[in-house]
């Protein structure tokens, strides 16, 4: 589904552009646009998405300024170069994980989130595997 509508988005937004019908064509275009957009289908599920856009921009950009700290701290502490490029290696793999485990965090959120909104699934415990919900 995701693929067919950006094949759409794709193709109407390279029609738009290099359509010759001039500016009337244009207006008919985007006012078939608006009149999508603005369905209460499609602005519900525009709201979905930047509920997401909204809990991912804050847990991760924090997740990655920690692992960056922690790698420069690796890199200036006292001892070789080797030593140092050692520290700032596995300083960067930990962060790496860290960064990792925070984007599937977030994505277990909205598959939560998503679930539970359909009554399907709900989380389970600190683990954050899915368990179906007893009918």
């Amino acid at each position: 589904m995701k693929g067919k509508i950006g094949i759409v988005v794709g193709l109407t937004a390279g029609y738009v552009l290099g359509a010759r019908a001039g500016r009337q064509r244009y207006e008919q275009i985007k006012d078939a646009y608006l009149r999508v957009y603005n369905q209460p289908a499609v602005q519900k599920q525009v709201a979905k998405v930047t509920e997401l856009g909204k809990s991912a921009a804050f847990a991760v950009p924090s997740v990655l300024w920690d692992g960056a700290v922690k790698v420069t701290r690796a890199a200036t502490t006292k001892g070789t170069a080797g030593e140092k490029l050692d520290a700032a290696l596995d300083a960067s793999k930990d962060a790496a994980e860290d960064v990792k485990d925070a984007a599937e965090t977030t994505a277990d959120a909205a598959s939560a989130k998503k679930s539970s909104s359909n009554g399907r699934a709900t989380t389970g415990g600190a683990t954050g595997k899915k368990s179906s919900t007893a009918s």
